[in-house]
Formats: structure tokens, sequence, C-alpha cells
């Protein structure tokens, strides 16, 4: 039994002996894991590794003990969380002495170092001994990188778990640590070397003497310039290094005195690079300095960034001059001062105003806009410098304005005083006389009254935005003042020669109305309401275009007024009264009428949806009339009514299916419930009680009736019940599932049998898995089944398995594979093929009416992308088993996936699926040709290296498209030339003469947009391969 036990000691000590050599005299790797691995399963220790390399380790060459010790290290590596502290202490100690070893084992006893301050039974006091070993014994720079790394690796394992201990070292440890950075030169021990100088200084470790020492040794590298070698496999940018150099350097108040005067003198230096990078440094700074830091050197700083903004031609020097500005001004802002000293802000901003005022009095010279912009750098920083820059600049503003008789100058300065305005909505105050635009009110208001009567539209246009800015000052606008300015904005609302003028007019309408809504219920909306009246009598007597011009104009003010609660009370009276008005008969009701008033009622709806009080206002008081309209419009005529002729027409039915939904998407689950317990029973009972004006011929039966009128009606209901939130029940839910199957599948309306179809895929959308789901999907796929045999309503049976499709598609829903089998085994049906191709479009596609996030259905985030996943495949192999004559329409659905797809998603799959996009140019239809044009053209631009592959095919095919028979096809193609510039040059340098000569045709193309596109892709090529391109 004994010499069993021996045996068995001896065995495993062999083993591991053999193992020891193979990787110390056999140079294999192998074997370090191998120990390592024992290690840890308990069949070695520690000790028994370091025995086992003791001839090794005391070799007399150093490369042997170099491997030794390389192999003790790896297993610490490795192993590290096993040792217990009694080894650790002696481990920090062999290594350590190793320290002083020849050169070629120095890297191995870092590593085993590096493990070691891993340690968590790293006994105190250790951590500290061994980075004075490393002070002393280790001359870091000469070392290679990987090794140098190992240094900062280990020094930022101490100072993450022994930071108290460091401390203890005082200013040594930033000695120590500057004498180990010192020179160092690879970008990615810089990263960490940064990092390291970052916490030293935002974690308080004493710097003692050694300031200006710390910062020399990282300010050497300002500002960076590096370029990242190709194919860089660390994938290091210039911008990592800038952002973490500007880290350490704009960490402490400390480093001012040193870094102020050398960003000073890199801002004056003629690289761009350098320019950008101080200033952004010097914005980065103010966060952390005061005002005794920057005392010494605000003239010069102020010089230096006074002459980039009036003499740069770089806008991003320009802007990042002024953001350094405004930064300056926040610091001098924000310091408090003592009561005998000096106001630093004052002073400075004295200076500002000294050398950008006289500039304003010039709005013809080229400094004005650079001086304005300065000021106005400045005064956005605080409250304090505001009212200071504002007070002295506001006057001479107001002055210059009366000075200037021409209106371009006028406008320049208007503009100039605009943007100060907008500075002053940034600050409040809560004493009104505080308040710095008090004192010059009257004047504002008459320069701004000035501008609005002016016969130029551009200082019309400021003039309005000025009014708006003005009027967002709280109490600055008296009631005379808020009278004048809405009878301007009226005045311009109706102005026929200039668009801009009255849609900015209606916008500034919008917004203060918001704020002051008495003064435009007074004096704007009974204005209103008079010109709606004289539109009435124009449209009555079928007048000339200008008149009915004014009346939509009046429509579309009255809509963007009602952004406040009170207001939307008196405009959607107004508008609904018109409509009525319109259904007496009393006026010429065109459809471009009924659908602007309906555009007006969806604007009302969209800006109510921001006050639940105002959605529920308008929801049930549009919706009913909304409805008893158009119910009436469906019933025989009795007598003759213009408006219900155009109240059916799908283009109005549209218009009125938007504002119902809109005005529902918005409502709480319970004004939903209340108003879907009235709307579903008037659609299947014909319960038309809460209608006004409800005296109707005979029953409202949408679903029984045989009249298409009545049926077309079905698509308001689809408006309604799919834009309702997904937990609001909606009664007799049966009833209506079954009756929307059995409509979507009649013949006889094509419209409302595609809306019962939508309908339908809307509430299945939204409905939670369980049977009454699973019930609804067999009644449709059986209606589907059957409708698609041979027979008159193959065409409505196949829109509803378009619809369920797509309503399961956005679910993730597993039936949704089986029905997308379906549909692409349509595509070799000869008489659905075509529409089945042009389906898949609609499943990649975002709807608007149906089937939204906006209207609660259930759109899971990347259903594109598992569409592409699980149906490609699909398509590519059925493309190649179908029969010629049906390829096309495989093709067709191809391409429509492909179009919708996001990029990222499509690039890797373009080596194989771009032999079908090309044959796809090919096909006859213009519908492929132009979603394939869409498709390839961003892939030039985002895989040229791919498609230049196919250099030769692309060039043939997008030529020939060039003349295609359809102008959107000519317009796709010839871009599609114009990306081909973007593939290497040397692959189109030999298609270039037969280019330039083909692109000829196109310039005389009968088409303006056809020609403009040429122009763009000839020129591209003609400077293909020339100097500079």
């Amino acid at each position: 039994m004994a010499a069993a036990a021996a045996l068995e000691a001896v065995a495993p000590t062999g083993a591991l002996w053999g193992l020891v050599h193979d990787f110390v005299m056999g140079q294999q790797e192998g074997p370090a894991d191998q120990v390592a691995a024992d290690v840890k399963s308990g069949s070695y220790t520690v000790l028994q590794v370091v025995e086992a390399l003791g001839s090794s380790i005391e070799n007399p060459e150093p490369r042997t003990r170099a491997r030794g010790i390389q192999l003790l290290s790896q297993v610490l590596l490795q192993c590290q969380s096993l040792l217990l502290e009694k080894e650790v202490v002696h481990l920090i100690l062999f290594y350590e002495n190793r320290l002083k070893d020849h050169h070629l084992v120095i890297p191995s006893v870092l590593q085993g170092l590096r493990a070691l301050s891993l340690c968590v039974a790293l006994p105190p006091g250790l951590a500290v001994s061994v980075l004075k070993a490393i002070f002393q014994e280790v001359h870091v720079q000469s070392l290679p990188q990987v090794d140098r790394h190992t240094v900062y690796s280990i020094i930022t394992n101490f100072m993450q778990t022994r930071e108290e201990e460091l401390k203890g070292l005082g200013a040594d440890f930033t000695f120590g640590f500057i004498q180990v950075m010192d020179g160092e030169k690879d970008p990615r021990n810089l990263l960490v070397a940064f990092r390291i100088v970052h916490d030293l200084i935002s974690r308080d470790y004493s710097l003692g003497p050694f300031v200006e020492e710390l910062f020399e040794v990282t300010s050497c590298y300002f500002p960076i310039d590096f370029t990242p070698p190709p194919n860089d496999p660390h994938g290091i940018q210039r911008e990592d290094l800038i952002l973490s150099l500007r880290a350490v350097l704009a960490s402490t108040p400390r480093f001012a005195e040193f870094l102020l005067p050398l960003l000073i003198e890199k801002v004056d230096s003629e690289i761009l690079s350098a320019k950008l990078d101080s200033l952004q440094t010097l914005n980065a700074c103010c966060a952390v300095y005061g005002q005794k830091e920057l005392k010494d050197f605000l003239p010069s700083l102020w010089a230096s960034i006074r002459r980039e903004v009036f003499q740069t031609a770089s806008e991003r020097v320009e802007a990042d001059g002024l953001a350094a500005l405004h930064s300056l001004t926040a610091c001098l802002s924000r310091s408090v001062l003592r009561a005998d000293a000096e106001d630093l802000l004052d002073s400075f901003l004295s200076n500002i105003l000294q050398d950008c005022r006289h500039h304003l009095c010039e709005p013809d010279m080229k400094l004005v806009w650079p001086s304005a912009k300065l000021l106005q750098a400045a005064a956005g920083a605080s409250a304090r410098a505001c009212d200071h820059i504002t007070s002295n600049v506001l006057p001479l503003l107001l002055e210059q304005f009366r000075k200037h008789s021409q209106s371009n100058q006028r406008r320049t300065i208007l503009e100039m005083i605009l943007g100060f305005l907008k500075l002053h909505q940034k600050w409040s105050y809560e004493d009104k006389d505080e308040r710095p635009l008090n004192g010059f009110k009257d004047q504002l208001c008459s320069l701004v009254f000035m501008a609005l009567t002016d016969p130029n539209t551009q200082l019309q246009l400021v003039g309005i935005r000025t009014l708006a800015v003005l009027g967002a000052q709280p109490d600055l606008l008296s009631p005379g003042d808020l009278e004048l300015a809405v009878g301007h904005l009226y005045r311009l609302s109706f102005l026929e020669e200039d668009s801009q003028s009255w849609v900015a007019a209606l916008e500034a309408s919008g917004a203060l109305a918001a704020l002051y809504p008495v003064a435009f219920s007074s004096h704007l909306v009974p204005k209103l309401a008079e010109e709606l009246c004289r539109g009435e009598l124009d449209l009555a007597k079928g007048d000339e275009p200008t008149k009915c011009s004014r009346h939509l104009r009046c429509l579309q003010a009255l809509s963007a007024v009602s952004t406040h609660p009170s207001i939307v009370r008196e405009t959607l009276p107004l508008l609904l009264q018109h409509l009525f008005q319109m259904n007496k008969g009393s006026m010429i009701a065109g459809t471009s009428e009924v659908i602007a008033i309906c555009q007006s009622l969806q604007q009302v709806a969209e800006k109510c949806q921001r006050d639940p009080e105002s959605c529920w206002y308008f929801h049930q008081t549009a919706i009913p009339c909304l409805l008893a309209l158009a119910v009436q419009a469906s019933m025989p005529e009795k007598e003759h009514s213009v408006l219900r002729r155009v109240l059916l027409e799908d283009e109005v039915l549209a218009a009125m299916v938007s504002v119902i939904g809109t005005a529902t998407t918005h409502l709480s689950p319970d004004l939903a419930a209340q108003s879907v317990a009235r709307i579903v029973p008037l659609f299947l009972d014909g319960d038309i009680s809460f209608l006004p004006e409800n005296s109707f011929p005979c029953r409202f039966q949408p679903f029984q009736d045989g009249s298409s009128g009545q049926r077309r009606l079905v698509a308001l209901l689809m408006a309604f019940v799919c834009s309702l939130p997904r937990n609001v029940e909606i009664p007799q839910l049966n009833q209506l599932m079954r009756e929307l199957v059995e409509l979507s599948c009649c013949p006889s309306c094509p419209s409302s049998s595609t809306a019962a179809a939508k309908c339908f895929a809307g509430l299945l959308n939204k409905l939670p898995a369980g049977q009454q789901l699973d019930e609804f999907l067999q009644l449709a796929v059986d209606k589907v089944e059957a409708g698609l045999s041979p027979g008159p309503c193959r065409s409505q049976a196949f829109t509803l398995l378009l619809w369920v499709t797509k309503a399961l598609v956005l679910r993730y829903h597993p039936l949704s594979s089986c029905l997308t089998h379906r549909l692409m085994g349509l595509l070799s049906d000869p008489e659905l093929g075509p529409a089945a191709a042009d389906g898949f479009s609609l499943l990649m596609s975002d709807c608007t009416d149906v089937l939204t996030r906006a209207g609660h259905a259930e759109v899971r985030i990347m259903f594109r992308q598992r569409f592409f996943t699980d149906n490609v495949p699909a398509l590519v192999k059925g493309f190649h088993a179908a029969s010629q004559d049906v390829k096309p329409n495989y093709l067709k659905g191809l391409s429509h996936v492909l179009n919708r797809l996001p990029k990222p998603v499509l690039l890797p799959e373009l080596p194989t699926l771009l032999s079908l996009l090309l044959e796809a140019l090919s096909c006859s239809d213009c519908v492929v040709q132009l979603s394939t044009l869409s498709c390839l053209q961003p892939l030039l631009l985002e895989a040229p290296q791919v498609m230049s592959l196919h250099v030769d095919t692309l060039v043939t095919k997008f030529l020939n498209l060039s003349s295609s028979p359809s102008m959107a096809v000519r317009i796709a193609a010839l871009q599609c030339m114009h990306a081909l510039t973007r593939l290497p040059t040397p692959v189109l340098l030999p298609y270039k003469p037969q280019v330039i000569r083909a692109l000829a045709k196109p310039l005389d193309d009968k088409k303006r947009l056809v020609r403009k596109e040429a122009v763009s892709a000839r020129g591209e090529w003609f400077l293909l391969g020339s100097p500079g391109s």
C-alpha cells in the first residue's frame, strides 16, 4: 500500500516535469495551458509548479530563465484566484528580485506581477512595494509595446483595488508614473496612460511639486496628430486619443497657467485641426476653471477667438470659436465675487462690445454677422451677460433700423434683433420690472409692425418670426399690441402674391393663439367666420378661382389657430357647420373643397392630441357629425344634394378616414370604450340615436343592405376600430368579424371589400393569442381558400389573404409563414401572379390608415429582417424552378422585399442576390425596374467592392434604362449612373468614353428633371480620373 501511494505521488510530479521540460526546452506553448488546467483541477499546486521549475529558474542561460518564469506567469494569470496570502507574499518577493535580472527575463516577470496585481489575497503594503520596485529597477520606455502595456495594466489594477495604499506614497507615486510614461509613443498605450493621469487627478492623488511635470508629460501630445494605419486590428481612431487627452488637460484648474498659453498658441497657428482641437479643449476647460485661472489670459483668448470668427473660412472653426466664447462667458458668470473683487465679467463683456458694436452699424459690410454672432454667443451664456449686452446693443440696433430705409438692410438689422430676443427666452425673471426688454417693448412693437407692412417678402418673414418671439415673452405685448398683431397676421394669411408669408403667418398665429387665446378668439376667429361665410356665397355663385383660394386659406387659418382648448370650441363648430351648409345644397361643393375641410379637421385633431380634454371634445363633436353626413349621403336620394355624391368618392372617404383615425388614436381607454359602444352598433344594428339630424329615409345596414353607398362607409368603421387602444373591448366582436369576412369577399363593390379586409386584419392584429384569435384565423383561411377557387371573387379573396398575412407578419404569428407560402404559390397564377408580386411591397411597407404603431397595432421591431430571413430563400428557389412566363413575378416580389429592407441587413447577402437583381433590370415591368434601381443605388455607395465585380453589366443596363418610356425609371437609372462613380476609379476608366457619349442623349430629354440628373451624372463621369477628383 505504501509503495502504491509513493508511485501515485511520483507520477503526477513526473508528468509535471515533462510538461515543464516541453515548454522550457522544447519551446512548445501548449504545456502552459495544460499545467494551468491541472492546477485549477487540483492535480498540482502552485508550489509544485515552482519546484518543478527550480532548475529552469536558476539556469545561467537568460533565455532558459525567461521561459521558466514565463511558464509560471502564464499559470498565475489563469490561477491567481486560487493563491493563498502566504503564497502571494513569497511570489511577490521572488518577482521583485527578478526585476534586477537580465533584460530578456523582464517581460515574463512583468506578466507575473500583472497576475499578482489581480489577486484578492494580496496583503497590505505589497502593492506599494511592487510599484517602487518597478519605478526603481525598470526603464519602462526601453521595453517593447506589449511589455509597456503590462506595466500600465499593473498600475491600473493597483489604482482600482489599493487606492489608499498608493495615496500613502504621496507625490512619489505621481513622480514614478511620470518616469514610466515619459516618451510613450504607441497609441494603444497612450489611451491607458491618459486614463491613469485622469484618475490621478480626479481621485485626488497627491501631485506635490510635479504638477508642471505631469502637464508636460501629457501636453507634449497636444494636438493629437495620428492617422490610423489601414486595416488596423486595434480600431484606435484619432478621435479616441483626442477625447482621452482632452479629458486629462481639462480635468484640473491647476493646469491652467500652463495650458492656456499653449491653447492660444495653437489657435493662432495655421493648422486647421490644431485650431479646432484647441477651441474644443478651451470649451471643456471652462467647465472646471474659475475667474482666478482665466483672469490673466482673457485679453489674449478674446483676441484669438475674435480673429478666428472674423477671418476664418471654416464654418467649423467659427462654430467652435463661438462655443468657446460662450463657455468663457458662462465661466465668468458663475464665479462668486468678493465685495472688493473686480468683476471680470463686466470688463470682458465691455471689451467684446467695444470690438463688435461699431460693426453693427454697417449692415452691408461682411463683419456685421460675425460681430452679431460673437455678441449673441456671449449673451447666451447667462442672464447677467444677456442683460449687459442687450441693454447696450438693442438701442443701437433700433436706431439703425430707423436710420436705414432699404428693406435688405432692415431685414439684416431685424434678424440680429431677433437673435438677441431669442436669447431672452432662456432666462426667467420673477420680478416684472427686472425684465430688460420692458424698456424697449414700444419700440420693438413699432419696428415689427413696420416690417409686417413692408412690401419686401423677406422682411415680412423676419417680422413674423420676431412677432412670435416677442409674444413668447411674458407680459410684453399689451392688449392693443395684440389686437394690432392679430390684424397683421389676418392680413398676411390672405396674401396671394407669396406663399412664404402666409405659411409663416399661419405658424405664428398658431404659436401665439396658444399663449393669448382670448385675443385670438376676440379678434381673429370672428373675422375668419365672416370670411368663411363670404366663401360660402362665392362657392354658391361659382365665382372665380381667386375667391375659392381665399376660402381654402380661411380653412387653413381656422385649423392653424386651433392650438388652445377654448379656441377649438369655436373653430370646430365653424368647420362642421360649413360642411353641413354644403350638404344642404347651398354651395357648389367639389371634391377638393370637401377634402380641404377634412384636412383642416385633421389638423385640428392633431393639435387636440396634446390635451386629453380637447381630444375627447373633438371626438364626440366631430365624429358623429361626419358619420351623420356620410350615412345621409349613402341613403337613396329623395332630393338632389351636391354633397352626397361627393362624400362617397374614394378621395373624400380617405380624407374622412384620416380625420376619424387621428381623432381616435389618443383617446383614453375609458373614453374609447364609451365611443365604441355607440359606433359599432351603428354599423351592425343601424342604431343612429347618437347621430345629429338622424331622420333618414331608411335604415342604415351596411352589412345587410345591397347598396354600394352604405357598404362604402365600412371604411369609416375601419378608421375608428383600427385606431383604438388594444385594451378596449369591442362589443359584438364575433358578429363584426364574421360580417367583415363576408363583405371582404363580396365582388360587387371592390372598395368596400378592401376596406372590410383591412378592418378585419387590423382587429386581428390586436387580438391577444388564444382560442378567439384561432377561430377568427380559421374563419379567414376557410374563406380565402374557398374564394381562391375559380369564381367571381378571386381578387377579393386574394386581398383578404394579403391583409391577414400582413397583420400576422407584423406580430410574428406562427401562421404568418403558412400564409406567406400560400402567397408565394400565387406568383405562378396566370390571373393573380402580378398582384401577388405587388403584394410583397404591401407586406414590407408601412401603412397609413391601419396596422400602424400610432394606431396601437402590434408591430414588432425588425419584422422586415425576419421576413427577409424566412422567405427570401424560398423566393429565390421558386424563381429558379418557375417557368419563363412567371419569372418576372418572382423578380418583382424579390425586388420589393429587398428595396424595403434596411441596407445593413442586405449588404452581407448581396453577393448571392446581386445576380437576381441584375436580371430584374431586364424585366419589362417598369415597377420592377424602378424598385430594383432604388435598391441598387444605395448599394453602389455602400458596397462598391462587391458592385465593381459586375460593372460591365451595371453600365450596360443603366444606360439602356436611361432611355426607358417611364420618366421615373429614366431618372432612377441616371441616379445610378451617378452613383457608379463611387466605385474604384481604375474599374470605371475603360467605360468613361462610352458613358459620356451615351449620356449625351438624355441631356436633350423632354423632361427637365431627367435633364437635370443627366447633367449631374455626366459631369461626374467627365471628372473621373482627373487630378483631385
